[in-house]
């Protein structure tokens, strides 16, 4: 048996699946709901442990009759050939269930908020941020998700001091958190006259988007004032009050959508804005996961503390955490090659995690 997997937590997986199925014969309409969602998610571990299971047996057949001198010779030598397959079989299906078996974020399959803000270096900063709001509106179409935007302060000259945008989708908190971080960029700014390289930072929060079951709100606790919205240039400007800010009063966490024209919209936005700010905080204390501590992913802003650095005059996009780099910043920047990096961090972080998970079943 494979020493990282335990026989007995596959048999109360398999017990589970099958007494899920039961109930769900019997479900009342308050259960069914959540027993049916339980089931779809057990349904392809319970899949993985019996492909498993099925060529771990076919393999140990093969062993005993290989082990078995009184065994019919041809039988012998059709064992021994299948014995490598068999053996590569059960250990890449091994693989993949110790991979399905991985602890899971709770809110890996959430929607997400994405917050992009500009840190040093001036206006240069700004535009960068800016840069990076499209490559995240652009990547997040190309997954089929809906970017939309519920806060933007921009400079005169077409930058971002700061941007709040909702991405949804499923799984869609589950790749944009690893982009939580210091993101610097290494280029001739369009304000300098001199031709110099200068290097810039934004920072960027990724946070999972909070329901009301996730978390509830007591109105006691807020402050909600409208006030007009207005932007640069003219911009984002709405004719009535209504942008909403609202501030949670115990804990002085304050949030704000100016993005619709409707007051009733925005409210609600910058509710679930709220909701999203509060579980982050919530779960810091609880966890304290890099992903859901907005003030850890983004640290001081500082150009030093940086995941990723983009490199103009060298087209190179480096991600220092997984040390991946690649020459092709024009197509990262549009989106079209975020994924690669993206998907090469879901996978360093599970390997990761194998990893980790491995060396416990061994200690």
């Amino acid at each position: 048996m494979d020493r990282t997997i335990s026989d007995q937590r596959l048999d109360a997986i398999l017990a589970r699946r099958d007494e899920l199925r039961a109930l769900l014969l019997a479900a009342e309409p308050a259960r069914f709901a959540a027993l049916a969602k339980e089931l779809a998610e057990l349904e392809p571990v319970a899949e993985r442990i019996e492909a498993y299971r099925k060529a771990r047996g076919e393999l140990a057949e093969a062993e005993a009759i290989l082990s078995d001198p009184a065994s019919d010779p041809e039988l012998r030598a059709l064992a021994r050939e299948e014995r490598a397959s068999l053996q590569a079989r059960v250990d890449a299906l091994g693989r993949e269930l110790r991979r399905a078996l991985l602890p899971k974020d709770a809110f890996d399959e959430k929607s997400a908020i994405l917050e992009v803000r500009a840190g040093t270096g001036g206006e240069e900063a700004a535009l960068f941020a800016a840069d990076l709001l499209a490559m995240y509106r652009r990547y997040c179409e190309l997954q089929g998700w809906r970017f939309e935007l519920l806060d933007l302060s921009e400079t005169d000259l077409g930058g971002i001091k700061e941007a709040i945008a909702r991405v949804e989708g499923r799984g869609a908190f589950a790749k944009l958190k690893f982009e939580a971080g210091v993101h610097r960029v290494q280029r001739v700014p369009v304000t300098e006259s001199g031709g110099r390289i200068h290097t810039s930072a934004a920072t960027v929060a990724v946070l999972p988007e909070a329901e009301e079951v996730d978390l509830a709100l007591d109105e006691r606790d807020l402050e909600i004032d409208v006030f007009r919205a207005s932007g640069a240039g003219g911009q984002h400007v709405n004719r009535t009050e209504s942008a909403v800010r609202i501030t949670h009063k115990p804990t002085g966490i304050s949030v704000v959508v100016r993005d619709e024209r409707s007051q009733h919209r925005n409210k609600a936005r910058a509710l679930a804005l709220l909701r999203s700010r509060l579980l982050a905080r919530e779960r810091a204390e609880q966890h304290a996961q890099r992903a859901a501590d907005r003030r850890h992913q983004v640290g001081t802003g500082d150009r030093s503390e940086r995941i990723r650095t983009y490199n103009f005059p060298q087209n190179r996009v480096t991600d220092h955490r997984i040390e991946l780099t690649l020459y092709e910043l024009d197509r990262v920047l549009s989106g079209e090659k975020l994924g690669v990096i993206v998907d090469a961090l879901v996978t360093a972080d599970e390997a990761a995690r194998l990893a980790a998970q491995e060396e416990g079943a061994g200690s």
